[in-house]
C-alpha cells in the first residue's frame, strides 16, 4: 500500500460507511456486521444519512 492515499486507517473507517450506504443506515445491521459499540453504530448511520441526503439536493447534471 506504498505510495497510496487510501491508509489502513481510512479503509477500516470507509468499509462500515460503505456498507450503510449500501444496505441503509441501519444501526443494528452495522453492529451485527462490525462487531461495533452501538454508539458507533449509530454515529456510522447518521453519517451516512446525512451524506445521503446531501446526495438527493444535488440537482442532476
Amino acid at each position: 500500500m506504498r505510495g497510496q492515499d487510501a491508509t489502513l486507517e481510512r479503509l477500516r473507517v470507509d468499509q462500515p460507511l460503505e456498507e450503510t450506504l449500501t444496505h441503509g443506515p441501519d444501526p443494528l445491521h452495522l453492529a451485527e456486521v462490525f462487531g461495533l459499540d452501538e454508539k458507533t453504530a449509530m454515529r456510522y448511520a447518521d453519517s451516512a444519512r446525512s451524506l445521503l441526503n446531501q446526495a438527493a439536493e444535488q440537482p442532476l447534471q
